[in-house]
């Protein structure tokens, strides 16, 4: 199972797509459309982006000039196993507000800007993404609980 408690170390939001997300204190998320505010939001499977800081602080070990929201993501992860989750397994995020993973990772658009710095980037493989299934604020430094595992 995976670690079972961490923290959200940032939000971003973006109002268009395929863009760097900008960092934000708080966010509203709701169900069959995901964060307000953000390009992302609709009634898909991929509402909510996840991904660890610790991904983050890979790519800046290999010299890439990046911080949370670079890579797109909603919400910056520290301190959870994004990897070991499976497809299903819902996180309870700040109080009240609750995610399904849906996927994991996704075909980059192309040679994104990260790529060009450094040849790489971790969002295509270590990204995941979630549907909300219940509404609530979150805040950074928010704790994310896994609730259930189908492992």
């Amino acid at each position: 199972m995976a670690t079972t408690k961490g923290r959200i170390r940032a939000i971003s939001i973006s109002s268009r797509r395929g863009t760097k997300k900008d960092n934000v204190p708080c966010a509203d998320l709701e169900v069959a459309c995901g964060i307000m505010g953000d390009a992302h939001a609709g009634n898909w499977h991929r509402q909510v982006s996840l991904l660890a800081v610790e991904s983050v602080d890979k790519m800046v070990a290999n010299g890439a000039r990046v911080s949370p929201g670079d890579f797109a993501e909603n919400i910056t992860t520290e301190g959870i196993d994004l990897q070991s989750l499976t497809i299903g397994t819902k996180l309870k995020l700040g109080i009240g507000a609750e995610v399904e993973v849906t996927q994991f990772g996704k075909e980059c658009h192309g040679r994104c800007e990260i790529f060009e710095q450094v040849g790489d980037c971790i969002m295509p493989r270590e990204g995941i993404f979630a549907k909300v299934t219940k509404a609530g604020s979150i805040n950074i430094g928010d704790v994310i609980e896994v609730i259930t595992d189908n492992d």
